[in-house]
């Protein structure tokens, strides 16, 4: 029963990579909080309540998100080799909802440990991640062509702005 469960978690490890941009940053703002103790203002109890949020909502994200792709996953299911396009659920809202919520992750720790060094290192990690974001990019418009051209232009990268793409902005075939 535990080597059945020990197997388990290690797949599903496999297939929730942390972004090496989100290891470095949370382990760094730790580090600089602790060499340098820089409080956000405001009361602890807000900081924890808002940081659990931020960090239960980052959890939920990723969860959905990984729901989603195994559901769409006839085989194996292998994270970094998609079988098809998913735009259903989470990727209805952002091509990349995981990096999205690690980001929600990333925060919702800085905040609960109430430190102010999350205003730096969250920008930086997310900054680095943004060019691999990129090449993902690069590699699933060769994979899915057409397909992915149109699901870019109906959604955003990371997060949706109501205001981002309307009606009248978008041309008109």
């Amino acid at each position: 029963m535990s080597g059945r469960v020990i197997r388990r978690a290690a797949a599903l490890y496999e297939n929730l990579p942390l972004p090496a941009g989100q290891e470095v940053g949370i382990v760094v703002g730790i580090v600089l909080d602790r060499v340098r103790r820089t409080p956000l203002p405001g009361p602890r109890g807000l900081h924890r309540t808002a940081g659990l949020v931020a960090l239960a909502a980052g959890c939920a994200l990723n969860l959905w998100a990984l729901v989603e792709r195994r559901r769409r996953t006839t085989g194996e299911f292998q994270l970094e080799q998609p079988e098809s396009l998913v735009t259903s659920g989470p990727y209805a809202l952002s091509r990349h909802p995981m990096y999205v919520g690690w980001w929600l992750i990333h925060l919702g720790v800085g905040v609960m440990r109430g430190s102010a060094w999350v205003a730096a290192t969250l920008p930086g990690a997310a900054l680095v991640e943004h060019f691999g974001v990129l090449a993902e990019e690069r590699a699933l418009d060769r994979e899915f062509g057409a397909e992915f051209a149109e699901y870019r232009e109906r959604v955003p990268r990371y997060l949706a702005w109501s205001w981002r793409r309307t009606s009248a902005a978008r041309p008109t075939s």
